[in-house]
């Protein structure tokens, strides 16, 4: 249908006012999209502001921080692999102020029992977003870091699909907020920083090197950590800032992330619920280089303990490794090590891998963190799980979130010679 000429007594630009009011609720439809997607936070901006008048939250930091050796700011500190790294610098005698926001992206609660632990080890834990300029500003000027762990990120490769936001807001901005704080700073800290094995991607080749391709991520998580390596690039070549990469691959153990296969899967066997293991083309076995997190600790201390000092203009240090276990295991085979140490049999429900862009299969080279951060992993995957079990085991009797009819004793007392049982499903 051809529409009808314009009257000519009307306004000279109808059409193009009703296209600009349209693109203009397109745009303010995205802005509010963008903040409603973004992952939440417990933190509210008025908590943060009393916090940053109160004269105990200005000690507190200080008092954490101090040390004669390195003062470590550590983003995610409530995180899984935050706590341990913080914990590892306190034990030593470093000094650690830890930021977390507490988003819900899994169960708050375990992350306030985290950070109820660091406070048993006296680190103080700031609760605030690591986007908050000025409230990173603060905590430079208190703490005079000379290291930055960032570990902060919106992590999970499917919580994509759902929540696309989340990787842009966490994973790059807060990366770009973070460092524009240490850019700032005086003194300018080295940044140790948590990039993914995902980077990866498609990447066919095996092990995976440092050296490999990394332009084909299969993931939007992926794609925002490999996008964090170009930044780190860019804030090294310009601001001669010391950055120091690290490749994690499918960490695991105590304090872990629930939303990882080992841990939702001992979950549900427990409850007797059917757990889904994914395969690939013609029953090709998914295989993952599950590494523990003592060893991660131990690569990521040796990162920050070989860390060059930043030079705040001209060359400065720029480095990436690998941090992995170098022995990748099957998914099948980790359900069937589960079963073993759990003593029942698992309800399982074998699949195809849909396309939610996890890939088939990681394998870390760590040559080159071995020679040149010391990094020697030691822990066989059955060893960790026996470990992160006894963890599970304690925390959640304790708390009363595992079921009564299906919990088990931590294994170190395990009845020997007792046999598999089937537990019946809720």
């Amino acid at each position: 249908m051809v529409d009808k000429p314009m009257s000519i007594h009307r306004t000279r630009f109808p059409f193009s006012i009703t296209k600009l009011l349209f693109w203009s609720l397109i745009l303010l439809s995205f802005i509010v999209l963008f903040f409603l997607g973004s992952p939440p936070s417990s933190a509210s901006p008025s908590h943060r502001r009393r916090s940053l008048r109160g004269g105990d939250w200005e000690t507190s930091v200080r008092e954490s921080a101090k040390s004669k050796s390195l003062r470590v700011l550590v983003t995610g500190a409530a995180g899984f692999v935050g706590t341990h790294v913080s914990i590892a610098l306190k034990r030593r005698g470093d000094g650690v102020v830890g930021i977390d926001n507490f988003n819900r992206y899994y169960e708050a609660s375990l992350k306030r029992a985290r950070s109820n632990l660091l406070a048993q080890h006296k680190i103080f834990v700031v609760e605030g977003d690591i986007n908050d300029g000025s409230l990173l500003k603060s905590l430079f000027k208190l703490g005079k870091f000379t290291h930055v762990m960032h570990l902060a990120a919106q992590a999970g490769v499917r919580y994509a699909m759902k929540n696309p936001k989340s990787y842009v807001h966490s994973n790059i901005a807060g990366l770009v907020s973070v460092l524009e704080a240490c850019k700032n700073a005086n003194p300018q800290p080295a940044v140790v920083w948590a990039s993914s094995s995902s980077v990866y991607g498609l990447n066919s080749k095996v092990p995976f090197s440092e050296k490999d391709r990394t332009d084909r991520p299969a993931s939007l998580y992926a794609a925002s950590k490999k996008a964090g390596e170009e930044i780190a690039h860019t804030y090294n070549h310009i601001y001669g800032l010391s950055i120091t990469g690290l490749r994690f691959f499918t960490v695991y153990g105590p304090w872990g992330r629930p939303d990882m296969a080992y841990f939702f899967f001992t979950k549900d066997i427990l409850k007797g619920k059917q757990i889904s293991v994914f395969e690939g083309p013609n029953g090709r076995s998914v295989a993952r280089d599950f590494t523990y997190i003592d060893d991660i600790v131990k690569g990521c201390l040796g990162a920050l303990d070989t860390a060059n000092r930043s030079t705040g203009s001209g060359p400065a240090q720029l480095r990436l490794y690998n941090l992995g276990n170098t022995s990748p295991v099957a998914v099948s085979k980790l359900v069937r090590i589960l079963e073993k140490l759990l003593k029942v049999n698992a309800n399982k429900k074998l699949l195809p891998m849909p396309p939610n862009g996890d890939v088939f299969f990681t394998h870390a080279d760590i040559s080159l963190a071995k020679k040149e951060l010391g990094y020697n992993p030691t822990i066989d995957l059955e060893t960790g799980l026996r470990k992160f079990l006894d963890w599970y085991m304690d925390y959640y009797s304790s708390s009363s979130s595992l079921p009564k009819r299906a919990w088990l004793p931590t294994l170190n007392t395990w009845p020997k010679g007792r046999e598999m049982r089937q537990i019946s499903i809720d």
